[in-house]
């Protein structure tokens, strides 16, 4: 349904929320290992220094990591994230000797994206696989649905793949966290490039009806009050609806001279789609950052999407000035060797071995390899440097700051690729912290 500007769509209104994906994307796997010995792998505590901490899930040879994803239904483009880790994974395990001599053993179910599905795979992960850590569950409905158990059960939820703000501001789920920069921050960046670029704008809005679309355009809204930028239409869609092409009819009839594109990946990309084929409307279109994968916006043509503007926060591999960088040259040989044909280009699988690199460094920074050792670590973090991101930007996190990444930079589609524009943007300095 049409929010604030407008009223509702033919065709029935949109209330309901609470089914979206994060995406864009992030995760990673490490070690873990009682400090100073341990009892058996399955359930059992350590003793020395860490005396009575958990060590389900780990030896001193061996770490086992859960994932789930949305490997099939309307999220499954983000299927490409878990093949990144993976090879980061296989690479580790075969040339570095695993994580502090651990092999990683990586386990990935599928919930089509579905909260009820998410439940029942979790459940089975810790239960019956007995697995260390929770690595990157994907989405914010199917993540919200099963942070209380993982809480209840004293399980690391570590690096989730949704950029949902909850999972960085919460204080009452301590076992869980972010990774990629919240959609807040995001929709802050989007807004510091309009104040200084098109002061004036108007926008219109697409957004998925859940957590995820309400957390992004939220967080633009308040980042442009007190300024001359307005929104002049909003428009929401379901995860299970069709297409968006009603909706992208009535957007162009809004006047606006932005579009921010706030979608999942089938869904942006009919967006993008649908810009390309309304000739009279030309607005800026912004494409959130968990769409702006160049999978997303090759099938609508490359020649239909010149100008779309996005924001990033790691290395693209199809940017040639990355050619020479030492990590990329890394990430495509290893994923060329360990995980032959998928094509090392896409972004997403980027984004899996830069989410796999963070995990390595975080249990590694644990100064007890356990379950609670993990849990200190990943809300502990000082400047890690993480490859694969870009240049300036670290992990950072601390009892009251449970966000990871907040710096982005935003980009442009030009011929075949992103082209970097501007400065890195740390919005921890511009905007201060993010609030629940």
């Amino acid at each position: 349904m049409r929010r604030p500007m407008g009223s509702g769509r033919a065709g029935g209104g949109r209330v309901r929320r609470g089914t979206a994906v994060s995406a864009a994307l992030l995760l990673a796997v490490t070690t873990a290992a009682a400090c100073g010995g341990r009892d058996d792998g399955d359930g059992g505590t350590a003793t020395g220094e860490c005396k009575g901490q958990q060590t389900t899930g780990i030896t001193d040879t061996s770490v086992k990591l859960g994932a789930t994803y949305a490997l099939s239904g309307p999220a499954s483009a983000y299927g490409a994230i878990p093949k990144g880790i993976k090879a980061y994974f296989d690479y580790v395990n075969a040339e570095k000797n695993g994580i502090d001599g651990r092999k990683v053993e990586y386990l990935v179910r599928d919930d089509g994206y579905q909260p009820p599905k998410t439940v029942e795979e979790v459940r089975r992960l810790v239960e019956q696989e007995q697995v260390f850590a929770l690595f990157q569950t994907l989405g914010t409905p199917p993540t919200m649905a099963t942070w209380d158990y993982a809480n209840q059960q004293k399980v690391p939820q570590i690096f989730v793949a949704t950029g949902a703000s909850a999972f960085g501001a919460d204080d009452k789920h301590p076992w869980t966290i972010g990774w990629q920069p919240n959609y807040v921050s995001e929709a802050r960046v989007y807004a510091q490039n309009l104040k200084q670029n098109k002061p004036k704008a108007k926008v219109a809005v697409l957004f998925q009806n859940d957590d995820y679309g309400d957390d992004l355009l939220g967080g633009f809204k308040k980042a442009i009050e007190g300024t001359e930028i307005k929104i002049v239409q909003e428009e929401s869609y379901e995860v299970t609806d069709p297409s968006v092409e009603a909706q992208m009819r009535d957007l162009a009839g809004s006047g606006a001279d932005v579009f921010l594109n706030i979608a999942t990946p089938k869904f942006a990309s009919q967006a993008l789609a649908a810009d390309a084929k309304i000739t009279d409307w030309n607005p800026m279109h912004i494409v959130n950052n968990v769409s702006a994968s160049v999978t997303v916006l090759k099938p609508v043509g490359f020649d239909n999407v010149q100008g779309v503007v996005s924001a990033t926060y790691y290395k693209d591999p199809n940017d040639p000035q990355w050619a020479d960088d030492a990590e990329m040259k890394l990430y495509k040989e290893k994923m060329k060797q360990y995980a032959p044909g998928n094509d090392p280009n896409v972004p997403y699988h980027a984004f899996g071995w830069a989410v796999a690199t963070a995990f390595h460094k975080t249990l590694e920074a644990a100064e007890c390899k356990t379950r609670e050792g993990l849990r200190d670590a990943m809300r502990n973090l000082k400047g890690v440097e993480v490859p694969m991101l870009l240049p300036g930007i670290t992990m950072n996190t601390g009892p009251d700051d449970g966000f990871p990444l907040e710096s982005m930079q935003m980009m442009e589609f030009k011929g075949e690729r992103w082209e970097l524009t501007g400065e890195v943007i740390d919005t921890r300095k511009e905007f201060g912290p993010v609030g629940h």
